[in-house]
């Protein structure tokens, strides 16, 4: 009985040593949040401004708010999305030192390019969005409904704070989101789930599923759901020629052990 809980307790000192460790990556991380959140929160309106140039581009120069509290709660939507995206590298960096120490050598090595990929091709793909996809949503939009006269009535698009910042934020992450296919397909290799050969023999289903991921995120017009769905097959067979040589790396290093 006693040598049960020796056992019993040599178990548990590595999970609280585990939660301890976690408890202090997420601290770490919300206090990066916090802080990124009170300078974005200070320079709020400069990065509306900087929001609102698509708008601008697209002939409309006028934002509403109809609710008292709309124009404050702009200031702090806008923040706090700004955090989000100026805090993600030191979230993710505080997410792998905790993952890093349960990795042997040859994991991590693997890991590492995920790490680096992600921020960029989600940049790229909130990049699009917002020099790309969003001035021909809104030209379209805007060009449709800006003044229009119906049945004797004057019609005028006015859009408001808060449903313009909803239509920024589901942009740039849904396409930031969006460019992250390779990754995504490069871990599913990694893990087993699928394999090249089974990529290459789907890619007709592949490009029928980004068009309709396409028509759903992109602009409600031909052009920009093109635009979209371009990119993201091109970053299908991106992710292909990855994993090409990643199983080629795989390869030589299974045939060096066994020489070794």
């Amino acid at each position: 009985m006693a040598e049960g809980e020796n056992e019993l307790d040599d178990s548990r000192a590595p999970l609280l040593d585990h939660l301890i460790e976690l408890r202090r990556r997420l601290i770490w991380s919300f206090l990066a949040l916090g802080l990124c959140f009170c300078v974005c929160l200070y320079f709020a309106e400069d990065i509306f401004a900087f929001l609102v140039q698509p708008l601008l581009r697209a002939g409309q120069g006028k934002l509403i708010y109809t609710d008292i509290f709309e124009a404050f709660f702009a200031n702090v939507k806008v923040a706090f999305f700004s955090s989000i995206m100026l805090s993600f590298p030191i979230v993710a960096n505080q997410i792998w030192r905790f993952v890093a120490p349960g990795l042997y050598a040859k994991e991590k090595r693997a890991l590492r390019p995920f790490l680096v990929l992600t921020p960029v091709l989600f940049l790229s793909g909130a990049a699009m969005a917002y020099y790309m996809a969003m001035p021909l949503a809104l030209h379209f939009l805007l060009g449709t409904s800006f003044q229009r006269n119906i049945g004797g009535v004057q019609q005028e698009a006015l859009p408001a704070i808060g449903n313009y910042l909803s239509f920024v934020t589901k942009f740039l992450f849904g396409f930031g989101v969006a460019f992250l296919l390779p990754v995504l397909l490069m871990l599913l290799e990694r893990a087993g789930i699928v394999t090249r050969r089974q990529l290459i023999k789907g890619r007709r289903y592949a490009i029928v599923a980004v068009f309709a991921v396409a028509a759903v995120l992109a602009p409600p017009d031909l052009l920009s759901m093109v635009l979209l769905a371009l990119p993201l097959c091109i970053l299908y067979e991106f992710a292909l020629v990855m994993i090409w040589f990643t199983e080629r790396r795989r390869a030589r290093e299974a045939a060096a052990e066994a020489e070794g």
